[in-house]
């Protein structure tokens, strides 16, 4: 059935997003999970790390219901974008588990905070810094979604494994040749748009 209660849309959609961004993991090494694939290192399980930090705050310290989970990497004085990547040290189980602790402290909220009441987010500055609940589960969302359509591309650069889930893909089923003469397509129609383009447009 189609949710219709406010709060069972919300996590709809928040617990889509996550499912699909811990799919990204399965089938994969240590290595491919942890490897910095773009030049500012975003890697598959640095990103399910983040979003397990941005939930245990925004839906959590926000709205005065801290969790127990210690987050060394998000404390003061911590280094730069720790929470975007994952030590050697940290095991695979750690980071999916701490995640899923962090849906269930987030959810907890959900279920015992209404919509409208009042958060006040610490990091933020100072007058500007009051939520509501709508609006700190909707940004949640939109961060997790975020990451992982961050994870589609990492995964796909991987291993060319592609989809929105497990039982939905979500693109067109054509197989490799399909694909390769599709992407000569949109290659030869970015090559006749480059060369129609007048001096002054782009960058």
């Amino acid at each position: 059935m189609i949710p219709t209660d406010p709060k069972a849309v919300l996590r709809f959609y928040l617990q889509a997003a996550r499912d699909a961004l811990l799919w990204k993991l399965e089938g994969l090494s240590e290595y491919e999970i942890r490897r910095p694939v773009t030049p500012t290192g975003t890697n598959l399980l640095g990103l399910v790390k983040h979003a397990a930090t941005v939930e245990l705050g925004y839906l959590g310290v926000v709205f005065g219901r801290p969790s127990e989970e210690p987050l060394p990497w998000n404390e003061e004085g911590a280094e730069e974008n720790a929470d975007m990547w994952v030590t050697a040290d940290e095991s695979r189980e750690y980071v999916v588990g701490l995640y899923r602790r962090a849906w269930a402290h987030a959810d907890a909220t959900i279920d015992a905070v209404a919509l409208e009441t009042v958060g006040r987010v610490p990091w933020w500055a100072e007058g500007r810094d009051e939520v509501t609940l709508l609006h700190a589960v909707t940004r949640v969302i939109a961060d997790t979604q975020r990451h992982a359509g961050h994870a589609d591309i990492i995964r796909e650069l991987t291993d060319g494994a592609v989809g929105m889930r497990e039982d939905n893909a979500a693109v067109p089923a054509g197989d490799a040749a399909w694909w390769e003469s599709y992407r000569d397509r949109l290659e030869r129609a970015a090559r006749e748009a480059g060369r129609r383009e007048t001096p002054g447009q782009g960058r």
